[in-house]
């Protein structure tokens, strides 16, 4: 593993050159080791992964609770990186992310991703009330255990539960309080992927995606919940390497 940037933003597992960038924007909760089984399937894609502050290797750091502030902050690592052909891809809050840091890219009239693959996640104009940053620790455990994603261990294991809950609260409190402010359409295309029993996005929620791009709109239905990815890891690999 090695880093790309002076601010410890990107974790790269396997460097490679001549193809598409993969930045990828990891979950509520997630980190950038998440995407590591991804760096050795996509053998034409470079994958590239966020690190937000608070977890792994960052954990001295302070979290950042709220998505323009993340957002701010990865666009400005991001910038040095973006001048060789690159695709962002997010699930959940790091769909979210990933948009967000997409609009950053072209409000400064920087090189654009060619594509935007959005998991797990209802368009940025769709809102929701959610209140599970503040619920209490068995509420927000539950919810966890329900949604899948999170080793069956570490919910079950006192020590462990009080290191990734703080975490999980930070990222919890930024996607439940993002207002999406409207900004242009992106130009790139944009792929938008959901699990058919996923309880935190409907078809509705998921086609609205259609609104924030002026390029090629598509949607992808897989078998699973708000984690389908892990079950459906070859067929998400398969859109993400067809569309690049």
């Amino acid at each position: 593993m090695t880093d790309i940037d002076s601010g410890s933003w990107v974790r790269s597992y396997r460097p490679a050159s001549g193809g598409v960038r993969l930045f990828c924007f990891p979950h509520a909760g997630g980190s950038a080791s998440y995407f590591y089984p991804w760096s050795r399937s996509l053998r034409d894609v470079e994958v590239l992964a966020l690190q937000y502050p608070g977890r792994q290797d960052r954990g001295a750091e302070p979290y950042l609770r709220n998505v323009p502030e993340l957002a701010d902050r990865i666009h400005e690592a991001l910038a040095p990186q973006l001048d060789e052909p690159y695709a962002f891809f997010g699930h959940s809050m790091g769909a979210v992310l990933a948009f967000e840091v997409a609009a950053r890219v072209a409000r400064d009239g920087l090189p654009g991703p060619v594509h935007l693959f959005a998991s797990g996640r209802r368009a940025p104009s769709r809102t929701r009330y959610e209140d599970l940053h503040r619920a209490s620790t068995a509420t927000l455990v539950a919810e966890m255990r329900a949604l899948g994603g999170t080793d069956p261990r570490v919910l079950a294991d006192p020590d462990l539960l009080e290191l990734v809950l703080p975490t999980v609260r930070a990222d919890y409190t930024a996607v439940e309080t993002y207002r999406y402010a409207p900004t242009p359409p992106l130009s790139c295309d944009v792929t938008v992927l959901i699990g058919d029993t996923d309880p935190k996005v409907n078809l509705d929620d998921a086609q609205a995606w259609a609104q924030h791009t002026r390029g090629r709109f598509c949607l992808r239905t897989f078998p699973g919940g708000h984690f389908y990815l892990e079950e459906c890891q070859a067929g998400v690999l398969d859109v993400i390497t067809s569309a690049l």
